[in-house]
């Protein structure tokens, strides 16, 4: 079927600015929430902002109400609660906080050659060359044995220092130059470079002890403090627009803050629905879902239970809607060879709906049926909303999962459905301004779906 651009479609109306106008405060929100915990502690005060209650205060929801459930600060619920019981089931949407990026070791200080180093593990599926050689930040806390919490956030703020990976310059490169894309920055090279100034009073590692003497001087953390810490690696510097025409919006984390973005925006439009609506942001996507915190936990049940003690989680699930709100792999003409352009999203064409993910096979995957799909066609038809169905690049390239088989798990009837993006997994993801502004309007339909 003919894709048609967002933009082009919409030309007779305001559509373009509200989108751009969208996209501002979308921008605005990628630069200070970095990391799932960040996130969550963005959206729970929005939340509280637009009449939003912990759901332990509040004894008996009824029709209208909005609530939230923190989740170990990593992981959070949304809900306006629906006329109907629970029992007729949740227009539940579902999108992850957790982003590709590279935390520090639990004994992460080190000197090399009179240079400090953060030692660090990568998490999630990254490419390691692109991590080197670009401006890093720091975001996270740590916690001492006395349960005081120290927040860290350093790179990107206007007078702060940033970080950075080195690289092999390419005089003395030959030999990486030769070797795999996935072998030329081994894991334990990806240590980030933290200092160079000596202890004066010191004669071994007189690196590593000015900058232990620094940190504790600036946070009051120690070298065993590390212990009990969660830093995060990220890109530093702000969400831009992209192109000349500014069509586009790159930043870190698109992956998947772009959809749990658009949906929290999309409940918070959300009045007294028919069925509760539903929105659930996990962590730890990015390795598997695992954890107290990730979607194979049952932190949903939980909070449902607290929603209607007693209720029937069963009842409530195999009577639910859900999207499975996790980006795509737009249609990109560089790299051709990898995509089925036919099944292919494009960008600036709408929201772009996967029945499947999974890899060769459809591995891994759980699959939306003919009878959901129907249903959620209807849902954007009747609401104008511009969608693409498609797969995630040629059969026998690879794939990739999402948290849908995990909610499918529990007898929900569930489907991908967000944006599209390019460069995705890398350290800055490309979006279009149109597919954000849609997926957001796609979701206000949705959970408004009887």
């Amino acid at each position: 079927m003919a894709k048609e651009h967002l933009f082009k479609k919409h030309k007779d109306t305001d559509y373009k600015g509200k989108a751009e106008a969208f996209c501002e405060d979308y921008k605005a929100f990628l630069t200070v929430a970095k990391t799932e915990r960040l996130c969550v502690e963005y959206f729970v005060e929005k939340a509280k902002a637009n009449g939003f209650s912990d759901i332990f205060d509040v004894k008996a929801p009824k029709a209208g109400d909005k609530v939230y459930y923190i989740n170990k600060n990593r992981s959070l619920v949304l809900a306006v609660i629906g006329e109907e019981e629970l029992d007729a089931g949740i227009n539940l949407v579902a999108a992850h906080i957790d982003s590709p990026r590279l935390d520090l070791k639990p004994a992460p200080v080190t000197e090399e050659g009179g240079f400090s180093y953060l030692r660090t593990h990568y998490y999630g599926g990254i490419k390691k060359y692109q991590w080197v050689a670009t401006p890093l930040a720091l975001y996270g806390v740590v916690v001492k044995k006395n349960g005081e919490t120290v927040k860290i956030a350093v790179g990107d703020g206007e007078n702060d220092p940033i970080f950075m990976i080195t690289d092999l310059l390419p005089h003395l490169a030959s030999k990486q130059m030769t070797q795999k894309m996935t072998e030329g920055i081994p894991g334990e090279k990806l240590m980030v470079l933290a200092g160079s100034n000596p202890d004066l009073d010191e004669e071994s590692d007189a690196v590593k002890t000015a900058l232990l003497k620094i940190l504790e001087e600036t946070y009051g953390i120690t070298e065993e403090d590390f212990y009990s810490a969660e830093i995060e690696v990220v890109p530093q510097g702000s969400a831009r627009d992209v192109g000349f025409d500014r069509s586009m919006v790159a930043s870190y984390g698109h992956d998947d803050r772009v959809c749990a973005y658009t949906a929290f925006e999309a409940l918070l439009e959300t009045k007294t629905p028919k069925k509760t609506a539903v929105v659930l942001l996990a962590d730890r996507e990015e390795v598997g879902s695992m954890g107290n915190s990730g979607m194979q936990s049952r932190f949903l049940e939980y909070f449902l239970e607290e929603v209607k003690p007693g209720v029937r989680i069963s009842k409530v699930m195999v009577n639910t809607l859900c999207l499975s709100s996790d980006v795509a792999a737009a249609y990109d003409p560089m790299y051709a060879e990898v995509y089925e352009k036919q099944n292919s999203p494009m960008f600036g064409c709408g929201l772009t709906l996967l029945r499947y993910t999974g890899s060769r096979g459809k591995g891994g995957s759980s699959e939306a049926s003919a009878e959901l799909v129907a249903k959620i066609r209807k849902i954007f038809d009747d609401n104008d909303i511009s969608f693409q169905f498609a797969e995630l690049g040629k059969v026998d390239e690879g794939g990739g999962g999402t948290v849908a088989q995990y909610i499918a798990n529990l007898g929900a009837d569930v489907i991908d459905a967000g944006v599209a993006l390019l460069s995705m997994h890398a350290p800055y993801e490309i979006a279009h301004k149109a597919d954000i502004y849609e997926a957001y309007r796609a979701y206000i339909a949705f959970m408004a779906a009887r």
